[in-house]
C-alpha cells in the first residue's frame, strides 16, 4: 500500500462536532472536538431548531484547533469528507442562505394534515395495517409542519435539504448529497436510488417540488473542491476535494465492518439503532425502506429507537446529582462512576423492567415510555441499568423482527456510539443477546467509516473489501453468560413482549386527554 495516507473527517453528531486525522491503516491520529452549547434552541415546548450556520463555524473551529495543533500531519491531509445527523431539514432561499433555523431530528411538532392518497393506495395501505404509520410520516415531516404553519418561508425555499447538503454547499458551492447520505422525510426512492418520481403513489406524503431537492451522487465520488471562503475558514487548500460518504449512521455501519448479514451493527447513541448490511431490498417493516449503505449495490435495513442513550442524559438530569458532583471533583465522566455500580444489580433488575419508548417509533405510533414493577427494593441504580436493559430489548425486538422477515440468523454484534466506551454496558448486550459482542479498535467508528470511501476514491484501496481488511480490526470480545441470558430470554418473553400489546389502548387515551 506504500506510505500512510490521511483524510480530514468532519463528524456532526446532535451532542459535538469533531474533526478527525484519519489513516489508511485505521488509526485516529488526532482529534479535535466542539461540544455543542446549547445542543438546540426550544422557542416552543417539543421544538429542536439550530442555526444551520452553527454547525459550519464549529467545524471551522474544530479545524483550526488540528491546524494548530497538529500542523505536520495537517498539511498531509489528501480529501475532506464530511458525516452528520440524519432528518434535519434546511430551507434555503434563492440567496443560498437559510430562511429559518434547521428542524432537529429530535424535534417533537407535528403537521396536522393527511397524505392525499388515491382510493386504491389507501386501501392498500388499510390492509396492510400501515394506515397510522402513513400518517405519522407525514405529520413528522418537517416540509409539511412549514407549509402549513410557515407559507410565507415556504413560498420563499429555493431548496429545501437535509444538513448534511447544506453544509456540503458551504464547502463547495454545489448542492449536492450522497444517496447513503438521504435519510428524512423527504421524497427519495431507496429501492432505486433516487428520488419519487411525481406520479408515485406515495410521493404525496412528502410532497413538494422537484426543484427544491438536491443533486444526488453516489458514496465516493467527488462533490466538488473547497471553495476559497471554505478553504480560508478551515485552514486548507482549494485543491482538497470534498468526497461523498453517507449520514453518521451509515458510517458507523462500515466502519464497524458490518458488511453482511452475519454482523448486526448496534449504534448505542443519541438514537439507538440496530442495523445489518444485505444485498437484497428488505423492509424491516411495511412501507419502511431501507437506508442505502455506502457499500455500492447494498442496503442497510434498520430499527431506531429515537430516545435511546439520550436516556441517560435524562437520568443524570434527573436521578444522579450525586454522580455528576463526584464525577467533576475526580475529573471523570460521571457515566464511568454509573456503569461501575451496575455490577450491584443483578440481571432483570429484580423485576423492574423499562420500555423506552419516550418518543415513539413509526411502527408503534401509540407507545410511550414504562416502568414497571417498582417496589421498596429498588433504587436510582436499579433504574439506570433497567434503562439500559429496555433499551436493548427494544432493540431485541428489532432484531428478530428483521430475522424473521430476511430468513436468517445474526452470529455477531458490533457496538459503536457512546455507550459502547463501557465494558459494563457491553458484556450486559453480550448477556441479554445471547452473541459475542465486538468492539473494534475506536470509538470513532463513524470517522473510519466516513474515510474508507475517500481512500477508495483517491485509489489508496481497490475496493472496499481491501480497505476494511486494514482500517477495520477487532479490540475486544464480550462472551455471553448462559445463566444471565436464561433470565433475560424469559423476562423478555414473559414480560416485555406484552408490555406494549397490553398497554396500547391505554396510550391511545392518554392521548386523547
Amino acid at each position: 500500500m506504500g506510505n500512510t495516507h490521511i483524510i480530514l473527517a468532519f463528524d456532526i453528531g446532535t451532542q459535538s462536532t469533531r474533526a478527525l486525522l484519519i489513516s489508511s491503516e485505521g488509526e485516529i491520529i488526532a482529534k479535535a472536538q466542539k461540544g455543542h452549547h446549547p445542543a438546540y434552541i426550544s422557542r416552543k415546548s417539543g421544538w429542536a431548531e439550530q442555526d444551520p450556520d452553527f454547525y459550519y463555524k464549529n467545524m471551522c473551529r474544530v479545524s483550526g484547533q488540528l491546524k494548530e495543533s497538529f500542523p505536520e500531519q495537517f498539511h498531509k491531509i489528501e480529501a475532506v469528507t464530511l458525516t452528520t445527523i440524519r432528518c434535519t431539514s434546511v430551507c434555503v432561499g434563492s440567496d443560498g442562505k437559510p430562511l429559518r433555523p434547521a428542524i432537529l431530528w429530535l424535534d417533537q411538532r407535528r403537521a396536522k394534515g393527511c397524505p392525499r392518497l388515491n382510493r386504491c393506495v389507501a386501501a392498500a395501505v388499510k390492509a396492510a395495517g400501515m394506515t397510522r404509520t402513513l400518517q405519522l410520516q407525514y405529520r413528522k415531516s418537517h416540509c409539511n409542519w412549514i407549509r402549513e404553519n410557515e407559507p410565507e418561508i415556504w413560498a420563499q425555499t429555493k431548496k429545501y435539504v437535509l444538513l448534511g447538503t447544506y453544509l456540503n454547499y458551504k464547502l463547495t458551492g454545489k448542492m449536492k448529497d450522497s444517496t447513503a447520505s438521504i435519510v428524512g422525510y423527504v421524497p427519495y426512492d431507496f429501492k432505486n436510488r433516487r428520488w419519487k418520481k411525481k406520479y408515485d403513489l406515495v410521493r404525496p406524503v412528502f410532497d413538494m417540488p422537484d426543484e427544491m431537492m438536491c443533486d444526488l451522487v453516489q458514496p465516493g465520488d467527488v462533490i466538488g473542491h473547497l471553495t476559497r471562503q471554505a478553504a480560508e475558514d478551515l485552514g486548507l487548500s482549494t485543491k482538497l476535494q470534498l468526497i461523498a460518504t453517507g449520514t453518521d449512521k451509515a458510517c458507523e455501519i462500515l466502519g464497524l465492518g458490518c458488511v453482511n448479514r452475519k454482523r448486526a451493527a448496534i449504534s448505542f447513541g443519541t438514537t439507538a439503532t440496530i442495523t445489518f448490511t444485505t444485498g437484497n431490498y428488505l423492509e424491516p417493516e411495511t412501507f419502511i425502506p431501507p437506508y442505502d449503505s455506502i457499500l455500492p449495490a447494498h442496503y442497510t435495513p434498520e430499527v431506531e429507537i429515537f430516545r435511546g442513550y439520550w436516556l441517560i442524559s435524562w437520568f443524570k438530569k434527573e436521578f444522579a446529582q450525586k454522580e455528576v458532583t463526584e464525577a467533576i471533583n475526580l475529573k471523570v465522566q460521571p457515566e464511568e462512576i454509573l456503569n461501575k455500580k451496575l455490577k450491584e444489580i443483578p440481571a432483570g433488575c429484580d423485576g423492574l423492567v423499562l420500555q423506552p419508548y419516550f418518543t415513539p417509533n413509526l411502527t408503534m405510533p401509540e407507545a410511550k415510555g414504562a416502568v414497571i414493577g417498582l417496589s421498596d427494593v429498588h433504587t436510582r441504580i436499579h433504574l439506570y441499568r433497567a434503562i439500559i436493559e429496555g433499551i436493548n430489548f427494544a432493540l431485541m425486538d428489532g432484531m428478530r423482527h428483521m430475522e424473521k422477515r430476511g430468513g436468517f440468523r445474526f452470529e455477531e454484534i458490533r457496538v459503536g456510539g457512546g455507550g459502547a466506551q463501557s465494558s459494563e454496558i457491553c458484556q450486559i448486550t453480550a448477556d441479554m443477546f445471547g452473541l459475542p459482542v465486538v468492539r473494534t479498535q475506536t470509538y470513532e467508528v463513524s470517522g473510519i467509516g466516513s474515510a474508507i470511501p475517500a481512500f477508495v476514491s483517491l485509489g489508496v484501496f481497490g475496493s472496499y473489501k481491501e480497505a476494511l481488511r486494514h482500517m477495520v480490526y477487532k479490540k475486544d470480545v464480550f462472551q455471553p453468560n448462559k445463566k444471565q441470558n436464561a433470565v433475560y430470554r424469559k423476562l423478555y418473553e414473559d414480560v416485555y413482549k406484552q408490555i406494549y400489546p397490553r398497554l396500547s389502548e391505554i396510550y391511545m387515551r392518554m392521548s386523547e386527554i
